[in-house]
């Protein structure tokens, strides 16, 4: 982390809790320029293997979530973002405590995103998977060092997404090298980027990021909400989609992309959906369970009789 940032505690702080649309922090010059630049060299390739989504598709983002192997940049940026000083550090201009680092980086990672891609406004993941702790914070730096607001690809934070696009107040944060956004995780931190269209001349260019997720063991209780995957809303269709409109090649592209998006949602949530009821089945139909509905029998039977005697009083 550049000194220059580490002295501004309170000033971040302020920042921090008084952003909207949620409580969010932008650090320009997070990492010294030297740093800056190692990572950028050190970045991988884009892999197809490493580009599958929840389906199994392969699409147009990349993610590495093995951030120590990559280099000894990246080494040495993961020993920074777990060091109990940075921690103490983030939890200080944040007001939450107690931060714990992921080694596994679960859904985080360097992310790569080509051109084409986007992504739809959404609420993280609320516990981590396997450790079941509260997901808290977002930490983002972006590693773009030519990037330009109409080229899509801005980070987008949302008031809410399900609001009509004239309700939903956003505030976009162009994606350049260097910079570093800190957000909350809660059940309103919906956030996404628009569709990257490059120009034809800087293709070879695509939206570059390291992305790190932090964790308490509780949480303030009226924040507590069910676990939950990531929850996606699907952009509505262009402005100028309406009567009398003539679709263009682009057009139908687009809406057989939003189209497509949709689909491929609702192939995951039916697949969670079977996930659950097969977990629910085992457990109803166990040894175990029948042993307890056995045991409880008699005091589930008596609280049938005081009810019924009750109502009919």
């Amino acid at each position: 982390m550049h000194p220059n940032v580490s002295g501004r505690a309170g000033e971040l702080r302020r920042e921090f809790q008084s952003a909207a649309p949620f409580r969010h922090l932008v650090i320009d010059s997070f990492l010294t320029a030297d740093v800056c630049r190692e990572l950028m060299a050190e970045f991988p390739a884009f892999d197809r293997e490493h580009a599958r989504n929840e389906m199994g598709e392969v699409g147009g983002k990349a993610v590495f979530q093995n951030l120590p192997a990559l280099g000894p940049a990246y080494a040495r940026l993961d020993a920074m973002l777990r060091s109990r000083e940075f921690l103490e550090f983030v939890g200080q201009i944040t007001g939450i405590s107690g931060l714990i680092y992921d080694p596994k980086y679960v859904g985080g990672g360097t992310h790569e995103n080509l051109h084409g891609q986007e992504l739809d406004a959404h609420v993280d993941f609320n516990y981590h998977p396997t450790a079941q702790l509260h997901r808290r914070l977002n930490l983002i730096v972006f590693l773009n060092p030519e990037w330009q607001e109409e080229w899509g690809g801005a980070l987008e934070l949302h008031v809410n997404p399900w609001l009509p696009p004239e309700e939903d107040a956003v505030r976009t944060i162009v994606p350049i090298a260097n910079r570093c956004v800190i957000f909350e995780t809660t059940e309103n931190s919906w956030h996404g980027f628009k569709r990257i269209e490059l120009p034809a001349d800087k293709r070879q260019l695509s939206r570059r990021s390291i992305a790190v997720y932090y964790y308490t063991k509780s949480r303030p209780e009226k924040e507590l909400a069910p676990s939950h995957a990531t929850v996606y809303v699907p952009r509505p269709l262009p402005a100028e989609f309406r009567a009398g409109h003539t679709l263009s090649e682009e057009d139908v592209a687009a809406v057989r992309g939003l189209i497509a998006r949709r689909d491929g949602q609702i192939r995951f949530l039916y697949e969670r959906e079977k996930e659950f009821s097969g977990v629910l089945y085992r457990i109803v139909h166990s040894p175990s369970f029948r042993i307890f509905r056995a045991c409880t029998w008699p005091v589930r039977k008596g609280l049938s009789l005081i009810g019924a005697r009750r109502r009919s009083k």
